[in-house]
């Protein structure tokens, strides 16, 4: 790749507290700096022909889902951030990378948007109280569909406590996932811990990684030290479109 090419990174806007509301947002723009892409990043809430977010453009060509979207650019830029990985490792890293994505997500995205008695998320949108029950309703249906959000408050919890022990207990005292190198799995767990990390205020959710499962947030202000030096400046909380060149 001759490093010429023009990436949009098309997502929510910042977060008061993370550069991106979605975990996914996090873990692509993690994985562009990890990698060194240049990119342009636009919090437009757009979504993309697959009713998806955050999505790119690699010049003018729309590619969607964020672990489709490294798959993409791995082979456009000839990457490969598990090469240190034993075969044993690759299959672990997914089946944490799954878990963590499939499971642990829809239990932050209850407590946020479903359990949060004081609105904070709507608030830090700036959405008004009728258009939050509505968004409340639409995330409740969609995680019954989904299971978890069949489940009692106190069961939903449960899980998300096993979930937060399994990634605290594999993680351990290394630098990251799978030892002293980050892989392209710290990306996507990295996106989901921050949400817990820095965005789910008042929570179980924080409580566990911010002062029960310690090493979590460790691992987390770890991987922001590394690849976002301008952690701070990301997180604006402003919901106007902006274009940011990273």
């Amino acid at each position: 790749m001759d490093g010429k090419a023009t990436i949009i990174v098309h997502q929510f806007g910042r977060g008061p507290f993370c550069p991106s509301f979605t975990p996914f947002g996090v873990k692509l723009e993690t994985y562009l700096r990890m990698a060194n892409i240049k990119y342009t990043n636009v919090n437009d809430c757009k979504v993309s022909k697959k009713g998806k977010m955050p999505w790119i453009e690699f010049n003018g060509q729309e590619v969607n889902d964020s672990s489709f979207i490294i798959e993409f650019l791995n082979e456009k830029y000839k990457q490969d951030f598990n090469s240190h990985l034993s075969s044993s490792d690759k299959a672990v890293a997914r089946a944490f990378q799954k878990m963590a994505e499939e499971n642990l997500y829809w239990c932050m995205v209850l407590h946020r948007c479903v359990y949060d008695k004081q609105d904070w998320v709507c608030k830090a949108l700036g959405v008004n109280r009728f258009l939050a029950w509505l968004f409340s309703r639409h995330i409740k249906s969609r995680a019954e569909q989904q299971g978890i959000g069949r489940h009692s408050f106190e069961e939903m919890v449960h899980i998300e406590e096993g979930d937060l022990k399994a990634m605290s207990e594999f993680l351990d005292t290394k630098k990251f996932f799978f030892g002293d190198k980050p892989c392209e799995t710290d990306c996507a767990l990295f996106g989901q811990l921050s949400q817990f990390r820095w965005q789910l205020p008042g929570t179980k959710g924080e409580y566990f990684v911010n002062e029960k499962y310690t090493n979590l947030r460790e691992y987390c202000d770890r991987m922001m030290e590394m690849f976002w030096p301008d952690w701070d400046k990301c997180c604006s909380g402003d919901n106007e479109e902006k274009k940011e060149k990273c």
